[in-house]
């Protein structure tokens, strides 16, 4: 079973316990993936999926930033209820060692030296840990990686 059929299959179960919440919000994300598949003519793969709901987190996470910071606590809490339902379609997430040794390896293999070789590096991060990482920690690991080196 495909991670697209998964959701789908949920989306039914959704609907069956009456769970509105949960039922919006994957909705929601085949609505993502729908538009994706439209607009792109292409059958999404898992991995394409994964990158769709970790994307669709990363918005939720940026607007409770901004729902706190403008006091709606309300709206705050409703988009931590869809980031936890949509964690549910993501890969388990690598520790913050285990980005800094896979990091590490990545610019060892390219041979990078200082800053000036963060995009190579970064090209190559993100094609190794796509979906199994939060990108804005491995972003810090190469920085941190390439300033050691």
């Amino acid at each position: 079973m495909t991670l697209k059929e998964k959701i789908t299959e949920d989306m039914k179960t959704a609907m069956r316990a009456k769970d509105s919440e949960r039922l919006g919000t994957i909705r929601l994300l085949l609505a993502a993936l729908k538009q994706r598949e439209v607009d792109e003519r292409v059958e999404l793969d898992d991995a394409a999926v994964v990158a769709i709901v970790d994307k669709l987190v990363k918005q939720r996470k940026d607007s409770v930033t901004a729902f706190n910071d403008g006091g709606r606590s309300d709206l705050a809490e409703k988009e931590a209820a869809e980031i936890k339902v949509l964690e549910v379609y993501l890969p388990a997430r690598m520790s913050a060692e285990e980005i800094g040794t896979e990091v590490r390896a990545i610019v060892v293999e390219l041979g990078a030296k200082g800053p000036g070789d963060m995009g190579k590096v970064m090209g190559a991060v993100k094609t190794r840990l796509a979906g199994k990482a939060d990108m804005g920690q491995v972003s810090a690991a190469v920085k941190a990686a390439l300033s050691g080196a």
